[in-house]
């Protein structure tokens, strides 16, 4: 099947043909038509599947020229980078047609992006809880909408946004089309989908935790921080295939932490963004990788969630995710549009949970590979790897004396005395030998 026998509007496929778009992938074939009848739908596939353009094509395909301001398709994702890539997806997708659409996320100005609603559009695209501020502030209504999309919903929800994503809920006109896709289908996904869905059909392009089949899967047992730099470093040295490699870590301080640790052999090479990081910072990071300015990107899950790049050649599972699923999407990041990519996982001994959680989420294992030749495992151990010594607290109390209680000198004579009250008569009389009575007026 190509784009051709979708029977797309002319504009569209003329957009397709010109981005290089022939052939839909397997979600993408899945997910047209019925959209397209208007039922509502939950899709499953892989990150790197497409799942972007397998809701936009049949959206923008079926849309019509209204003079209505408010927007009539609304589109939740769970990340800033995420919502900056759909709407450059349905700009390149929509260009001379007069589709407007406008992105909203937070960490910028609330007021200038309600300002900017003012104008209208056809399709608004934003992060759950910078949409509910903006729909409570009256920036935009809803009452519009005719078609929900709520996508990669299982990281919206790993990153707490269900309060937000229940509340544009429960504020959506009824009458209303929905679609929902994810990677994964978790408990809480199917509790939205009875709730709010009216008898969605389900299709998958893979059932659920299935990795991409075009990446190669190695692991390298590996003891410390430091052993890890050292394998990164020589694995990059000596690699000339790993052209564009994102490296994922379990924390920001981790991120930085790497990135301190290589710049000073690959200056201008490195990019690294997570959520401390401004935004200006995160794009331009981004784009500096996806036009090859910088090799090797490092990045933390919540962020990376929102990178597109068509050819990254490796993932580096710098330290294992909590969360299995997380490893799905990781990976995913490489092989993507039925290309071909290599994930390699750094695993120590304390990973042994997670890996096996990773490997029965996949129903397959991670084969292992031997360390290369020439790299120098070290025994040096970063801040936090250094085991805490549990130490003996000291009672810093002093014994009591024996025969403690009362002092053991005599008090003084002065010390001794008591306050006693002496009135003004026994005062006269101890002074002049008789009382002095007052004389009476007159």
């Amino acid at each position: 099947m190509t784009f051709s026998d979708l029977k797309l509007s002319r504009p569209l496929a003329r957009a397709l043909d010109t981005l290089g778009y022939t052939t839909p992938t397997t979600i993408q074939q899945k997910v047209f038509s019925p959209v397209m009848s208007g039922v509502d739908i939950c899709g499953i596939a892989q990150t790197g599947t497409g799942k972007t353009l397998a809701y936009l094509l049949p959206l923008i395909n079926s849309w019509k020229y209204a003079k209505e301001k408010n927007p009539q398709v609304l589109v939740l994702v769970p990340t800033r980078e995420l919502v900056a890539q759909v709407v450059e997806t349905v700009q390149s997708l929509t260009e001379g047609m007069g589709f407007d659409v406008i992105g909203v996320y937070g960490g910028t100005n609330i007021n200038t992006q309600g300002k900017q609603l003012l104008g209208g559009c056809d399709m608004l695209v934003g992060t759950p809880g910078r949409l509910y501020d903006l729909a409570l502030s009256g920036a935009f209504r809803l009452k519009g909408i005719r078609k929900l999309v709520i996508d990669e919903v299982d990281e919206m929800l790993n990153l707490g946004f269900r309060p937000q994503l229940i509340n544009i809920l429960d504020l959506l006109p009824p009458r209303r089309q929905n679609l929902l896709f994810s990677a994964t289908l978790v408990p809480e996904v199917e509790a939205i989908l009875g709730d709010y869905f009216n008898e969605p059909l389900r299709l998958e392009a893979a059932p659920a935790g299935t990795p991409v089949d075009g990446v190669t899967q190695l692991a390298f047992a590996i003891p410390n921080f430091y052993s890890k730099v050292a394998l990164l470093k020589l694995l990059l040295d000596t690699d000339e295939s790993m052209s564009r490699v994102l490296v994922f870590v379990a924390t920001k301080k981790l991120a930085d932490a790497l990135f301190d640790a290589l710049d000073p052999d690959m200056p201008g090479a490195l990019g690294v963004i997570h959520s401390n990081k401004e935004q200006n910072h995160r794009f331009n990071t981004v784009k500096a990788f996806r036009d090859g300015t910088t090799r090797v990107l490092i990045a933390t899950d919540i962020v990376a969630r929102g990178i597109d790049i068509a050819s990254v050649s490796h993932i580096v599972n710098f330290d294992l995710p909590e969360m299995p699923e997380a490893y799905i999407h990781r990976i995913g990041r490489t092989g993507r549009a039925d290309q071909k990519g290599i994930a390699y996982s750094f695993i120590t001994e304390d990973d042994a949970d997670a890996r096996a959680a990773i490997e029965e989420l996949m129903k397959r294992p991670i084969p292992d590979a031997p360390l290369p030749a020439g790299l120098q495992v070290t025994t040096r151990l970063a801040d936090w790897e250094v085991p805490e010594v549990p130490m003996r607290e000291l009672s810093t109390k002093l014994p009591k004396k024996d025969g403690g209680g009362a002092a053991f000198h005599e008090k003084s004579a002065r010390n001794r005395k008591v306050n006693k009250r002496v009135s003004r008569k026994e005062q006269m009389k101890a002074k002049y030998g008789k009382p002095i009575k007052k004389k009476g007026k007159g």
